[in-house]
């Protein structure tokens, strides 16, 4: 066989075939190599895009990333479904825009927002629908006249979590009288960072009241016993939240149950949910 091959009239008979082999391989070779390049091009703008979004999504600054995945927000949407009874759509909207929210006020406010982006982003889209009726859970006698919900948050921190609450309850028809409750532990000038954050929520200044101190205080349970609330959001167990609590009332703890007389919703995250009776 080897003679064969190297018999001139074999070569001149091969020719022809190895030409359009050669061709064809080039052809081949060109257009593996362009989809080579695109592929390049697109690595490298993926690569632009990726730091971009890493550079504002990303855990610097701030406790935790908040880049969530799919399945975060697929798991995300059936615990809010649970919890309020609103429709598929409707909570993954409202899943969807609180993350918007979380994103937003992160990046023009003055600190962070405690929590993990599944138990923020479910506080944000599960409250306003429980609170306002929404899903299928009875709307709160949120004592405030039509259209105003009256909201107590227990540990408020840097104040952008009741900014974006806020901002989420307009979406749903109703604006939110907020008191806040926190011990401003730190700098002396966290209280004006509190009230500058919470003038990203919109909303007139006067609807808002900052009580320092710690709620099993009789001084701050005193001054926030003056009226009932639609929502309320703890940091942790207290007592007698309850005689706190309006009629139909939605209450959020992190942990245990916050008190007696008070049914469970459920759980979306890391948050527990429950209701007073209508």
């Amino acid at each position: 066989m080897p003679s064969l091959l190297r018999n001139p009239l074999t070569k001149r008979l091969l020719r022809p075939a190895l030409s359009l082999i050669e061709q064809r391989m080039e052809h081949v070779t060109h257009a593996f190599q362009k989809d080579l390049d695109a592929l390049h091009h697109e690595v490298a703008d993926l690569r632009r895009q990726s730091y971009g979004l890493g550079l504002l999504l990303d855990h610097a600054g701030r406790g935790a990333h908040r880049m969530p995945t799919p399945t975060q927000v697929d798991r995300l949407v059936d615990e809010v479904r649970a919890v309020t009874g609103a429709a598929d759509e409707r909570a993954r909207g409202d899943v969807t825009v609180a993350y918007r929210h979380l994103v937003a006020l992160e990046a023009l406010g003055v600190g962070g927002i405690g929590g993990t982006v599944s138990d923020v982003c479910g506080r944000l889209a599960a409250v306003p629908l429980l609170a306002t009726g929404s899903g299928a859970e009875p709307r709160a006698d949120v004592g405030a006249g039509p259209g105003v919900v009256e909201v107590l948050e227990v540990g408020t921190g840097h104040g952008l979590f009741a900014a974006a609450l806020r901002r989420m309850l307009r979406r749903h028809g109703v604006e939110a009288r907020l008191t806040l409750v926190d011990p401003l532990d730190g700098a002396p000038a966290l209280e004006e960072v509190v009230r500058g954050n919470l003038a990203l929520g919109g909303g007139s200044p006067d609807a808002s009241r900052l009580v320092r101190g710690r709620l099993d205080e009789s001084r701050v349970r005193e001054l926030v016993a003056d009226r009932r609330y639609g929502v309320v959001l703890l940091d942790g167990p207290h007592d007698g939240v309850p005689a706190l609590a309006a009629p139909g009332a939605v209450v959020v703890s992190p942990a245990g149950v916050p008190g007696p007389g008070l049914r469970p919703l459920g759980a979306v995250a890391d948050s527990a949910y429950y209701g007073t009776a209508a």
